[in-house]
């Protein structure tokens, strides 16, 4: 894979290396194994603690890798209350840097995923969408235990992995889409179990996805998890739920 900072971008030396870095660190490696090597860079190269990227789902965002845990989880939790960062990113196709999770703007803005996120020790967000002028496919998150902003060149190389990612997904080879179905499969769960509950409860769509995710979020599991258990018969939810 090539990867060449545009002229106009305001890129130094030291920006060019880097790019030169990323594009190592990718080259050879399998379409599927792209996204988790990316995240793994971004945290090695940024001063991050963790790294996660999802993509853009109708409603359910699907977490696509991380770096670790925490990153998961926190991947998971926005999944799950459909609000956070990422969310806000995907939807408007802009970063969207939270950078003090404790602060009024920040906290406000997302209050139960700022409260989560700052219980697990994450003070700081930075969403970047993965696309372009087409349409947003996802977003690359980056997660940091002190607050502040990302520097100017942080930024920009922050953009360069979004952008790096965004060029693997678009440029998957025919043949090598078993591992984005199996994402798929995941999304397309979640609205299978919004048209049961949808027929158990008789409410719109809306209002089933929100009963869905109260649920995982209520008993400390994922929109997913919820979503197999309620196709599975293992889980029901009733009126007296809400």
């Amino acid at each position: 894979m090539r990867v060449r900072p545009s002229d106009e971008s305001g890129w130094s030396s030291d920006g060019a290396r880097a790019a030169e870095s990323i594009a190592a660190e990718v080259r050879g490696t399998p379409p599927g194994e792209v996204p988790g090597r990316l995240c793994e860079t971004a945290v090695r190269l940024l001063p991050v603690t963790g790294a996660s990227a999802s993509l853009r789902g109708d409603g359910v965002p699907v977490r696509l890798c991380a770096s670790g845990d925490r990153a998961t989880y926190l991947a998971e939790l926005q999944a799950t209350l459909g609000d956070g960062p990422c969310v806000s990113a995907a939807e408007s196709g802009a970063p969207v840097l939270a950078c003090d999770l404790t602060a009024t703007a920040d906290a406000g803005r997302w209050p139960v995923f700022a409260q989560q996120a700052t219980a697990v020790g994450v003070r700081a967000v930075y969403a970047l969408p993965l696309g372009g002028d087409a349409g947003c496919l996802g977003t690359l998150d980056l997660y940091r235990d002190t607050p502040g902003p990302l520097t100017g060149p942080q930024l920009r190389l922050a953009r360069l992995v979004a952008g790096v990612m965004t060029t693997a997904l678009m440029a998957l080879p025919r043949g090598e889409e078993t591992w984005l179905d199996r994402l798929a499969g995941e999304h397309d769960e979640v609205y299978q179990a919004v048209g049961m509950i949808m027929a158990q409860l008789g409410v719109g769509a809306d209002e089933a996805l929100a009963r869905l995710r109260a649920d995982a979020f209520v008993r400390g599991h994922t929109a997913h998890d919820v979503a197999r258990d309620v196709l599975a018969h293992r889980r029901r939810l009733d009126r007296d739920d809400w």
